[in-house]
C-alpha cells in the first residue's frame, strides 16, 4: 500500500538533534530577514514622523513612536509567518478575503506571489509500485506536469522536485520546498495493495507540520479529485511516519491517486485524459486552499439553553463565528445564552418576539410592534444593537404576501437589514436524521461561492450533525453576517 522508502523512522530518531539544529539555523536565517525588514520599517516610520511633524510645526519634536507604531514594528519583527500576515494586510480588503486568524495556515496572497512545490514521487532506480509495465514514477511525473500547467494558468508559481526520471532522497525533496520557502508542498503517488479489489484516492498529512492547515489542504484535494474523477474516496489519514510531509516547513500532504494493483484503476491511471481529471481536481483543491468560498452559518429560533450551548461549544472549538436570529421570548427565558452569543463574537439578529405567523403578519404595524419588543429585549439583556433581522418563514411566504413589501419599506427606512438564505439543512421540517440534514445542506449549497446556510439551534438533530456537517465544507471560510455583508434576499 504505502511504500516503505517514504518512511525513515530510524533516521528520524538518530538525526533528530541534527535536524532540530538545522531547522533552527534555517529559521534564524529567516528571522534575520525579519529583523532587517523591521529595522528598515522602523527607520522609515521614524523619518516620516520627524519630517511630518517638522513640516507641521517646526517647534514640535516627537521623540518616541506612538503605541500604534510600536505595535506595527513589533508585528513585522516576528517570525516568518507574521511577515506573511503583514503582507496580506496591505492588500485591498474585499468581502470574501481571508486573514490568517480565520483559517490557520492560510495567507491572502496574489497567486503570482504563491509558490507551490509539487513532488512527483520516486524516480530513477526507484520506480515505486508497478503493474504490467505501468510504473508509478512515470504516472506521478505526468500528473505533476498536468497540475503544474493548470496552476500556472491560474497564475501560481510552481516548482517540481524533479522534472525528469531522476532519483532524489527524501531529504532532497524536503530541502527543495524548505529552501525555496514554498507556501505548500504536495507529493503525488500511486498506491498498491495485496487485495486486488482495493481502489480509490487517499490523502495523508502530518499533525506535526502545520497540522490544521495541512489537514484542510488534504481534505480539499481529496474532495475535488474524487468529485472530478468519479473515483472512490478513501480515507484522509493523519500519518506521522512519512518524512516528506512531516519535515516540510509549510502545509503539506501526500496524495495516492489510485491503485495500480487494481486492474481497472490501473488502466484508467495510464490514460492521459484521466490523468488530466486528477490534475484538475488537485489544482482546484490547491486554489481553494488559498482562495476559499464564503459561508454564513445562521441559526434561527433560539436561544435554547441546551442545544444553543452545545452549538456554541462546537463553534468555539473550531474558531467559527456564526449568526443567531433570536426570538425575544427565548432570550428572556435564557438570557445567559444570549449574552454568551454576543460575548463570543457571534452576530445576533432579530427573528421575532413571538413566533405566531397569523398574529405577526396581521398587518405591518403588528410586525413592527413585535420586532420592537424583540429588539428591546436583546438590547437590554446583551447590550447589542441588533440591526440585522430575518422574517419568520422568509421575507416572502404565504402568511405575509399582502404586507411584506410594506414591512420591508418601513424596516429599511429605520436602517434595518433583512437576510434570507440560499441553502438549508431543512431541519425544521419534520423529524430528520442527522445524515439527511447533512445531505440537504450539501446539495442546497450547490457549490456556490457565497452561501447563507439556514439552520435552527433549537433542533437537537442539528446539534448532533454539526461537527460532521462542517467537515463537508473545507472549501468555505465561515463568517458571521455583518451590516456590510451583501444580503441574500428572496
Amino acid at each position: 500500500m504505502k511504500k516503505t522508502e517514504l518512511y525513515t523512522p530510524e533516521m528520524y530518531i538518530e538525526h533528530m538533534g541534527a535536524y532540530c539544529h538545522s531547522r533552527r539555523v534555517w529559521k534564524r536565517g529567516k528571522e534575520g530577514k525579519a529583523g532587517r525588514y523591521a529595522a528598515a520599517l522602523f527607520l522609515a516610520v521614524a523619518l516620516g514622523i520627524i519630517i511630518g511633524e517638522y513640516a507641521k510645526d517646526q517647534r514640535v519634536f516627537r521623540p518616541a513612536a506612538s503605541d500604534e507604531e510600536v505595535q506595527m514594528i513589533n508585528l513585522v519583527s516576528r517570525e516568518e509567518e507574521c511577515l506573511e500576515h503583514t503582507a496580506a494586510r496591505v492588500m485591498p480588503v474585499k468581502e470574501g478575503m481571508i486573514f490568517p486568524e480565520d483559517i490557520p495556515g492560510v495567507f491572502v496572497k496574489n497567486p503570482a506571489d504563491t509558490l507551490v512545490v509539487l513532488d512527483p514521487g520516486h524516480g530513477g532506480a526507484d520506480g515505486g509500485c508497478s503493474r504490467k509495465g505501468i510504473v508509478e514514477k512515470d504516472i506521478n511525473l505526468q500528473i505533476a506536469f498536468a497540475v503544474k500547467e493548470k496552476l500556472q494558468t491560474l497564475g501560481y508559481q510552481v516548482m517540481l522536485t524533479r522534472d525528469s526520471d531522476q532519483a532524489l532522497t527524501l531529504e532532497e525533496r524536503v530541502n527543495i520546498a524548505n529552501g525555496n520557502q514554498a507556501d505548500i508542498y504536495v507529493s503525488i503517488h500511486q498506491n498498491a495493495d495485496e487485495a486486488s479489489e482495493a481502489k480509490g484516492i487517499e490523502l495523508l498529512y502530518s499533525s506535526q507540520n502545520e497540522g490544521e492547515a495541512s489537514g484542510r489542504l488534504a481534505k480539499l484535494i481529496h474532495k475535488y479529485t474524487v468529485e472530478n474523477t468519479g473515483a472512490s474516496g478513501r480515507e484522509i489519514i493523519k500519518e506521522e511516519g512519512l518524512y516528506v510531509i512531516r519535515e516540510c516547513a509549510m502545509p503539506s500532504c501526500l496524495v495516492e491517486t489510485g491503485f495500480l494493483s487494481n486492474r481497472a484503476e490501473c488502466s484508467r491511471l495510464a490514460e492521459p485524459e484521466y490523468q488530466a481529471q486528477i490534475a484538475e481536481g488537485i489544482a482546484s483543491g490547491i486554489d481553494l486552499f488559498f482562495h476559499p468560498k464564503t459561508m454564513y452559518l445562521t441559526f434561527d429560533d433560539g436561544p435554547s439553553e441546551e442545544n444553543t450551548a452545545l452549538i456554541l461549544d462546537i463553534l468555539k472549538e473550531r474558531g467559527i463565528k456564526a449568526t443567531f436570529f433570536v426570538i425575544g421570548e427565548n432570550v428572556r427565558k435564557h438570557p445567559d445564552i444570549a449574552k454568551r452569543i454576543v460575548e463570543e463574537g457571534h452576530t445576533i439578529g432579530i427573528h421575532c418576539n413571538c413566533h405566531e405567523y397569523e398574529t405577526l403578519y396581521k398587518d405591518a404595524d403588528s410586525y413592527l410592534r413585535d420586532f420592537q419588543k424583540a429588539y428591546d429585549t436583546v438590547k437590554e439583556i446583551t447590550g447589542a444593537d441588533a440591526r440585522l433581522f430575518r422574517f419568520p418563514g422568509g421575507s416572502m411566504n404565504n402568511y405575509n404576501k399582502d404586507v411584506y413589501q410594506e414591512i420591508i419599506e418601513a424596516m429599511t427606512e429605520q436602517g434595518y437589514i433583512y437576510y434570507d438564505w440560499n441553502a438549508s439543512l431543512e431541519d425544521a421540517v419534520g423529524k430528520r436524521e442527522p445524515q439527511t440534514l447533512i445531505r440537504n445542506a450539501v446539495s442546497s449549497a450547490q457549490g456556490r461561492k457565497r452561501v447563507v446556510m439556514l439552520a435552527h439551534d433549537v433542533v437537537r438533530q442539528t446539534v448532533l450533525c454539526l461537527d460532521e456537517l462542517l467537515e463537508q465544507f473545507p472549501e468555505y471560510q465561515m463568517r458571521p453576517l455583518l451590516e456590510e455583508s451583501e444580503p441574500v434576499q428572496f
